[in-house]
Order: C-alpha cells, then sequence, then structure tokens
C-alpha cells in the first residue's frame, strides 16, 4: 500500500511516495514561489489518485486555492479566483489557512481564511461562497490578530449532522453552528485567557489547532497559547488535561482517525521561547484521552530546536481495512525537514530534509 505525503512550504511544494521496502522519494518542487499553507486531498470515488487541493498564495496573484488530479504533476485555478469576497463586505482575502473536504459529503469543501472568514464550497473546491452567518457575527470586531494573522484556522464539520460544523480561529476561540451556518455561538467555557482582562471570557481565546476525537463526536482536544484541553459536550465545556506534559505551548493538534481516546501534542516551552524542550523535538501521546501521557519520536532530530506548525502535522490510518490499527504520522518543521511514523509515532524517519519553511503537510492512501 502506498502513501503519497504532500509537503507545503515557503516556497512551494513537494510530494513524497513511499515504497516497498519503507523507503520514500520525493517529487518537486510544483507551485514554485508560491506559499502553501493549506492542503487537501479528495478522494477519488471511482478509486483513482485522490485529487489535491492546495490553498495558495503569490506574492504577485495574491491567494486562492489550486487543484491537481496527478499530485502536483499539473495544476488548475478557477479563472476569476476560488475564494473572493463580495464587494459590498470591502474586504480583500489574504490567505487561505485551510481546506477541509467534508468526510461525509463528497463535494462539499470547507475553507478557512484571512480575514476571520468561513467559506462553502459545493463543487469540490472550484468556487466557494462566504458563510455570511459567522461574517456578520457581532463579535467579529473583536477577533484580533494573533502573530500568524487573524484566521479561521480549523472546521470540524460533523460527519453525522450536515448543519453541525464547529471551528476555530486566532483570536477569537471555538465556534459553532448547528444550523449551517446561519447562527454561531462560542465555546469556550473553561478555556481561560490570561492575556486578557477578563481571564475567562466566552470569547477571545487564542485557540491553536482542534481534533475530533474517532469515537465521540461530542469529544475534541484543543491545543491552546497556553494549555491542553477537552471537552466532551461539543465545546460547551472544556477541561484542562496538560498534567503530565513537559510543556502546555505548541501548535498542531492530532486525533487517531480510527481509535478512541488517542491524540497527540508537540509540547514547546510556552510563549517566549516557544522552542522544544531541553532541545529534544518530540510528540506526546495520549492513549486515554488526555488521562496521561507518553512521550514518543524516536528518530526525530536531537538536539533540534525547530518547530512545528499548527498544520504541519497530520495522522492517517493506512489501512482502511483496519482504521484503528497502527497510524501513520508526518510532521515537518520550520528548518525544512519533513519525518513520518508508520507506528503511531513510537519511530520516525526521514522523509525530506532541507526544503524551505513546511507549513502544511496532509497524507492519503494511493491506489
Amino acid at each position: 500500500m502506498t502513501v503519497a505525503i504532500a509537503m507545503g512550504t515557503r516556497k512551494g511544494l513537494w510530494i513524497a511516495r513511499s515504497g516497498a521496502e519503507g523507503d520514500w522519494t520525493v517529487a518537486g518542487p510544483s507551485l514554485q514561489m508560491r506559499e502553501v499553507p493549506a492542503l487537501a486531498f479528495l478522494p477519488d470515488p471511482a478509486g483513482g489518485l485522490p485529487e489535491l487541493l492546495a490553498g495558495v498564495r503569490s506574492e504577485h496573484w495574491g491567494p486562492t486555492v489550486a487543484r491537481s488530479g496527478d499530485l502536483g504533476g499539473s495544476w488548475e485555478e478557477t479563472e476569476q479566483a476560488a475564494v473572493r469576497f463580495p464587494a459590498e463586505t470591502g474586504a480583500v482575502l489574504e490567505r487561505i489557512w485551510q481546506v477541509q473536504p467534508d468526510p461525509a459529503r463528497p463535494e462539499l469543501v470547507w475553507a478557512g481564511c484571512e480575514p476571520t472568514s468561513l467559506w462553502r464550497s459545493s463543487d469540490g473546491g472550484r468556487s466557494f461562497s462566504l458563510v455570511s452567518g459567522l461574517w456578520e457575527h457581532p463579535h467579529r470586531e473583536s477577533w484580533f490578530p494573533g502573530a500568524g494573522g487573524a484566521a479561521v484556522h480549523t472546521i470540524i464539520p460533523d460527519p453525522a449532522d450536515a448543519d453541525r460544523v464547529l471551528v476555530a480561529m486566532s483570536t477569537g476561540g471555538v465556534y459553532a453552528t448547528g444550523d449551517g451556518g446561519a447562527s454561531w455561538e462560542p465555546r469556550n467555557r473553561g478555556i481561560p485567557a490570561s492575556f486578557l482582562p477578563d481571564p475567562e471570557p466566552d470569547h477571545g481565546q487564542c485557540v491553536h489547532k482542534i481534533a475530533a476525537d474517532a469515537g465521540d463526536r461530542d469529544r475534541l482536544y484543543a491545543q491552546n497559547h497556553g494549555g491542553v484541553y477537552r471537552t466532551d459536550d461539543a465545546g460547551r465545556t472544556w477541561t484542562s488535561i496538560a498534567d503530565g506534559l513537559p510543556a502546555d505551548f505548541g501548535f498542531p493538534m492530532l486525533a487517531h482517525p480510527g481509535r478512541p481516546g488517542v491524540a497527540w501534542v508537540v509540547p514547546l516551552v510556552a510563549d517566549a521561547h516557544r522552542l522544544p524542550p531541553d532541545g529534544r523535538l518530540r510528540l506526546h501521546r495520549t492513549e486515554d484521552a488526555g488521562g496521561s501521557w507518553q512521550e514518543v519520536g524516536t528518530g526525530l532530530p536531537e538536539p533540534s530546536w525547530s518547530v512545528v506548525l499548527r498544520d504541519a502535522a497530520c495522522v492517517l490510518a493506512p489501512d482502511p481495512a483496519v482504521p484503528d490499527g497502527p497510524a501513520l504520522l508526518a510532521v515537518g518543521t520550520r528548518d525544512g525537514c519533513v519525518y513520518a511514523s508508520t507506528d503511531s509515532g513510537d519511530t520516525f524517519v526521514q522523509v525530506a530534509a532541507h526544503l524551505p519553511d513546511v507549513l502544511c503537510v496532509r497524507a492519503a492512501v494511493l491506489p
């Protein structure tokens, strides 16, 4: 079984493919001199190669969504840009931070963008419409930029209910809709925000990433700007699960796609440092929904002071017949390296090195 890893960087995209001997071959770059902060694979219903969607940004041409049906060999773009703010908003698209296929509805694709906005496509990512319910939310004026900009960076559609979607943004927090995006409510109770005048606001938290548990549609995990949390009621209340971690700051949050209770974080020394503790780049894994944590990541470099950004990590069940089996993890670093594990993070091998700054990593099983 062959796996492809798409690696989006500050200056283009590379594709790695697994070999029969556990080795990897790397092709690229494509989308040269374009920033690639968002990637997604769309499965082919006929069983062919998945389509690859890329949120790209050119200093000359601006941002858009590009599509490839041959793993980056060639690309197509919507002629008038796939994501365009309506003229009456007075807004200009800065960056596409997230491209998220709906897990149960093949043609439905979501995009999270800067300025803070959510977009919906019903044609497989060729064109997107602004979700006006979130754009017109009365809280929008208080969603200030984090260090990475003001953007919706996480989108979690409910596979069992098309009307239920949860998003996370910096800095605004977690919001949810139960009516297809017409209305949104903040869901941040239990997540403090020590950097705000009110340390326990209903919104304004700097959420770094959210991941959904495989076994319970209402259980999610959050890595915040300080703090790791779990909710068992779709974000209405959150509790800390940071005990046992060497640090509670970080960017990625991953959850096993087929095994309940299993999740990973990449701890960093808090805030002003933003570096791996003691120069040891490692993941920490929980197998009991945050009750305890185990350091994993043999094979990752040491010492290493590099950082894994929020979307420069992904998890995949490489064997669809065994969704709760060992997961494939891929992580990319700001010093241009990508590592892969086929045993749920216990051990890693280097897939690529000396790339530009890695912004986004996504994986898919190939036919």
